[in-house]
């Protein structure tokens, strides 16, 4: 008999013995609510991953609070509103446009008008640089007098 046979004889038993996956709350409305509100959070200390996909010992606590909130009978809004008073605009992944936010709404798009306009600065600036004429004959001997042997071609 090989191997291979012997160890899959051993882990049949133990596949007959599996059972189906439980799920992660006791109440799977509540987990769906949960997930489904911090999918839109962002992960404080992350901060690139939303708050149901961190693996954080604060994200984990976080999730713990929304279930808190939802089990208390919170809307989703109540329970963003409650995240946000206590962590600022910052916990959310699309922050609201007031005048503290300005700067993060409008900011990259003033940078490109001004990358543009300097751009634009630039190009025509260099486009009015004079055209170096060629030299006359006169400019020519003079050259050549001022360089002696050094500027004939033979």
């Amino acid at each position: 008999m090989k191997p291979w046979m012997i160890v899959l004889a051993l882990w049949l038993p133990l596949a007959a013995m599996a059972d189906e996956a439980k799920p992660l709350a006791e109440d799977p409305v509540t987990e769906q609510r949960m997930i489904g509100l911090s999918e839109n959070l962002r992960c404080l200390v992350c901060q690139n991953e939303s708050l149901a996909g961190s693996r954080a010992d604060l994200a984990q606590d976080l999730r713990q609070e929304i279930r808190e909130q939802i089990r208390a009978g919170k809307s989703d809004k109540e329970v963003v509103d409650y995240l946000t008073q206590r962590y600022g605009d910052f916990v959310l992944y699309k922050p609201p446009v007031k005048p503290l936010t300005w700067l993060l709404w409008f900011g990259p798009f003033a940078l490109l008008i001004g990358a543009v306009a300097g751009l634009y600065a630039y190009i025509k600036r260099r486009g009015n640089r004079p055209v170096d004429a060629p030299l006359s004959a006169e400019e020519k001997k003079r050259v050549e007098a001022l360089l002696g042997n050094n500027g004939n071609k033979s």
